[in-house]
């Protein structure tokens, strides 16, 4: 069943009829870390806010300005109006409680936060679409169907209705339901046209499993069947240890013709797939991936220069980037910078080196906050800002959080536009 929007129809619930493609809007371009963090539950969208673009930038939409001061006025009690929003979903359709982990704790509000997230950025729908896109094909594995989409949204509008009783009206209410048209109507298509040709999950066996520090865990498997992915790309990780719990790891290699797939793994202070990933699995371990995710991909179609930030396992996709950009063999030059706390935590720098020597274009520089010797010390956004301008580059982030939130800033000041500076970062740790 393919939900029919019907437009002026203040009405979520599902229709029978044909695939409806969201409303038309102006195109952005990704601005989004990749460095995927170890969060439970199905991922955020993170739609960034939209570049600007030549000339004028054009005006909110009606709708936009509405939502943006709903989610203003329920800023301050974002976890009361989460805790409200789980309550009347799981009170009214209990069935739909198995969808989620066994233990929500502060990753209940992931699913909400997605909701809000994508309805505050409406009017981007060329970035928005394709991250919804992303998102209902990835909810497959969670066991998603079109039907559970009105539930959701009438529960949203309950937490909504209570929590922004201030801004609440009709007009807001109907700003809300034509946006979570939009969102739900988007994914349910996606994911109906993802059925027809791929599973919902893999099924990936441990084929190799390397320790290269106390916490850090590089992992190869083989999926059950073939897995088509992009350099820059993402994929959720499900363990048989934690069932129903998803991590996104990004692919730390760039596809090649063995199938075999790549992640960098860090176990982090209460990390259950990350923990296990790193200290329970085994070669023979079987593990379960989700579909390929993101937009951290390069432009074969231009000559322009990278400048590459990877910090800890974020150099996991940015290695990858360096592989896609050698096989297509344009030569154009690529400037990665490596930082980490400790020069022993640059585990991949013997392979980084390895793909310099190889490749007259590629520089490879590592950045060490504790000063170590042999390599630049300092933050390493700070430390690529103070070697700009970088005019000339695109710019490509991949870290944790606070790196690339830092990152995106100092690429900017360092001369790269806005919308040339991409990464897939979540904004939610644990």
């Amino acid at each position: 069943t393919i939900c029919r929007r019907e437009p002026g129809n203040p009405d979520i619930r599902p229709r029978p009829g044909v695939n409806c493609p969201a409303a038309p809007a102006p195109a952005a371009r990704p601005v989004g870390g990749c460095t995927r963090p170890d969060s439970a539950g199905p991922p955020p969208f993170t739609a960034a806010p939209p570049p600007p673009g030549p000339g004028r930038r054009r005006a909110p939409s009606a709708d936009a300005v509405l939502i943006r001061r709903t989610l203003a006025e329920i800023a301050p009690v974002a976890d009361d109006t989460t805790s409200h929003f789980y309550a009347l979903l799981f009170l009214g359709n209990p069935e739909l409680r198995q969808l989620f982990p066994a233990a929500m704790d502060t990753q209940r509000d992931r699913l909400f936060s997605a909701l809000l997230g994508a309805a505050e950025r409406l009017d981007d729908s060329t970035e928005l679409s394709r991250y919804l896109s992303d998102l209902g094909r990835g909810h497959r594995k969670y066991g998603t169907r079109p039907e559970h989409y009105p539930a959701v949204g009438q529960s949203l509008l309950g937490a909504l209705a209570r929590y922004a009783a201030r801004v609440w009206d009709p007009a807001t209410r109907a700003a809300w339901i034509r946006a979570y048209t939009v969102i739900s109507q988007t994914m349910i298509d996606a994911a109906a046209a993802d059925e027809q040709r791929a599973p919902a999950w893999w099924e990936a066996e441990v084929v190799s499993h390397e320790l290269r520090t106390s916490d850090v865990a590089v992992i190869t498997v083989r999926p059950d069947q073939p897995y088509r992915f992009t350099a820059g790309q993402y994929a959720g990780v499900e363990t048989p240890w934690w069932p129903r719990v998803w991590r996104t790891y990004s692919f730390a290699k760039a596809p090649d013709p063995d199938g075999l797939l790549t992640f960098h793994v860090k176990a982090v202070p209460a990390g259950w797939v990350s923990g296990a990933l790193v200290r329970r699995a085994t070669v023979g371990s079987v593990i379960r991936l989700g579909p390929p995710a993101g937009s951290m991909t390069v432009d074969h179609s231009s000559d322009t220069g990278l400048l590459c930030l990877a910090g800890s396992t974020g150099i996991a996709p940015i290695k990858a980037l360096v592989e896609d950009v050698a096989e297509h063999g344009r030569g154009r030059p690529v400037e990665l910078f490596f930082g980490a706390r400790r020069e022993t935590d640059l585990y991949e720098l013997p392979a980084l080196r390895e793909l310099e020597r190889r490749h007259r274009w590629l520089s490879v520089r590592t950045v060490v906050a504790d000063g170590a010797e042999r390599t630049l010390a300092g933050q390493l956004p700070d430390t690529v800002r103070r070697l700009g301008p970088w005019r000339e580059y695109d710019g490509y982030l991949s870290g944790p959080a606070a790196m690339v939130r830092s990152g995106v800033s100092a690429l900017t000041s360092a001369g790269i536009p806005a919308e040339r500076i991409r990464h897939d970062f979540v904004d939610i740790r644990t």
